[in-house]
């Protein structure tokens, strides 16, 4: 349910309301300076407000989407914990993607993982703090042909996707391939699930 159909706030309903939106992440570091620059770096972002103890961060409408806070006695990221796994950007198409790919290499952020998961096509970093982040493109246009394929054998068979060299797709998306054919994941049967903290 995306939306109030009732004013009634006594009987609210079985269903809880949905948010209208996702609007920002917060961040605990003692590298504060280093994460407010990977983060600006990262994202073409700016801080908003920043002063010794937080930092706001944002790139588009929304007045803050990361606040860093200076938590000088935290404690090195346990890999092996529970806990947030990455958070992921989305990306229009495979140019935009590509691009803010090349531009964070010439800023010494290299990705960790790179993989066609089938539903994306995504390329993964780690935070100097070592949280992960994904930056991904939809590989398909509509929520009901992503779904069609998520109900597939082909993803129940491989869910993780297929690992792809990311400097071969910019060659081929120089060389004047179209986005269908670069976002179409290859079939490779069955795949055991990758050491993320390894990455």
């Amino acid at each position: 349910m995306a939306h109030s159909e009732t004013n009634n706030l006594v009987k609210p309903g079985q269903q809880v309301l949905s948010p209208s939106s996702l609007c920002h992440v917060v961040l605990r570091t003692s590298n504060y300076k280093d994460m407010i620059d990977f983060y600006t770096a990262f994202l073409g972002g700016y801080v908003v407000h920043g002063n010794s103890f937080i930092s706001f961060i944002t790139y588009d409408e929304e007045y803050h989407r990361i606040a860093i806070i200076n938590v000088p006695e935290t404690a090195p990221k346990q890999m092996k914990s529970c806990g947030l796994e990455h958070i992921a950007f989305g990306f229009s198409n495979m140019h935009d993607l590509l691009f803010s790919y090349q531009q964070r290499k010439e800023r010494g952020i290299e990705p960790v993982w790179r993989v066609n998961h089938g539903p994306t096509t995504s390329i993964y970093y780690r935070d100097p703090d070592r949280n992960m982040l994904e930056t991904q493109i939809d590989n398909f246009d509509t929520f009901e042909a992503t779904n069609d394929f998520m109900t597939s054998p082909a993803f129940e068979e491989n869910p993780i996707g297929v690992d792809f060299n990311v400097e071969e797709l910019v060659q081929r998306l120089q060389g004047g391939e179209g986005d269908a054919s670069l976002k179409k994941r290859p079939e490779i049967g069955p795949r055991a699930a990758p050491d993320l903290d390894a990455m």
